[in-house]
């Protein structure tokens, strides 16, 4: 099978929504009493203002919630209101996605480093200097390589969906890694636009949900507003490109998991159209003592999942982070 039809028959399949598989669903729904108000701004952050939403009280522990593609922090929305009560939340766009600024592709070079440097040069300006990070798709590579370089500051790590092995790729990744990677093309760009339509946009968010309806069609209708923007379209490629420097941190990262055994929280949608549930349980080799959580979801879990997750992310840092930071063994 070609490229063009690789991405074709992926396209394809986002877009047809089944679900497969038989897991287990999210358990009675725990709201939370005393959810903060979202707040809304941005600040300049090395010549570009990036956005952000933030909520909860500034005395509490702090919580910083990476996104993925096509979206941003707007894919939060719900679950930042619901960690609120207990945490002090926050979500940059990154640049070139929300409302952030989205400079020209033609002079400014968009790529995994650069967004890193930007989020946690955000960080230091917004007074984050320990904090657990929610990563979630892109939120893996912009979030390891912040660890990475500051381990001291992070607290914990919850992964959701966001991969770091080899084994983690489904055949949606074909047309990037048999072909973009290794010859950027017109060519072999092509093909992979079908990525930034309506239909694979809308798939990336209802593919594998038990229940599409609880799925607000207001994520894939904003992101696929933004991608009409000039430029997106060039910039997500850029990205798609700089991917493939990604998968060669693999090994770096997983040494940083073994090494440094953060406190370590996964939900994995195991119907997720980009990583495989193999990709999820790839973490507990390095991980022994992570919480698994393996759910009937796929690529944004939170949308479907969102009482599970925050109850569980209450209860793991009350039990397994607060114990440790207090000197006390949980």
């Amino acid at each position: 099978m070609n490229t063009r039809r690789q991405t074709l028959a992926t396209i394809a399949l986002i877009a047809a929504c089944t679900f497969t598989g038989g897991v287990a669903s999210a358990a009675k729904p725990v709201m939370n009493a005393k959810p903060h108000p979202i707040s809304f701004g941005s600040i300049k952050v090395d010549g570009l203002n990036i956005a952000f939403r933030e909520a909860g009280d500034p005395a509490k522990p702090k919580l910083v919630l990476l996104h993925g593609f096509p979206s941003g922090s707007h894919q939060y929305r719900d679950l930042i209101r619901s960690l609120s009560d207990a945490f002090h939340v926050i979500s940059p766009d990154y640049p070139g996605f929300g409302l952030s600024d989205m400079p020209d592709p033609a002079s400014y070079s968009y790529t995994f480093d650069g967004i890193s440097e930007i989020v946690e040069h955000f960080l230091k300006l917004k007074g984050f200097e320990h904090y657990g990070l929610f990563m979630q798709d892109y939120g893996g590579p912009v979030g390891f390589r912040i660890a990475v370089r500051n381990p001291a500051a992070l607290d914990w790590l919850i992964v959701q969906n966001s991969n770091a092995y080899e084994s983690g790729f489904t055949a949606a990744w074909d047309g990037l890694r048999g072909a973009l990677w290794k010859n950027r093309s017109e060519e072999t760009e092509k093909p992979l636009t079908g990525f930034f339509t309506h239909d694979a946009i809308k798939g990336m968010y209802v593919q594998g949900a038990k229940n599409p309806a609880l799925i607000s069609p207001d994520n894939w209708e904003s992101d696929f507003a933004f991608m009409q923007r000039p430029n997106a379209a060039r910039l997500n490629l850029d990205l798609f490109y700089d991917y493939r420097k990604n998968v060669e941190l693999y090994p770096v990262w997983q040494e940083f998991l073994r090494k440094n055994q953060p406190k370590t929280l996964i939900f994995w949608g195991q119907s997720d159209i980009f990583f495989t549930p193999e990709g999820g349980e790839a973490y507990l080799k390095d991980l022994p003592n992570a919480e698994m959580h393996r759910l009937e979801a796929g690529h944004f879990a939170v949308e479907d999942h969102l009482e599970f997750i925050s109850e569980k992310m209450h209860r793991f840092y009350t039990e397994k982070v607060a114990g440790q930071k207090m000197g006390v063994k949980k």
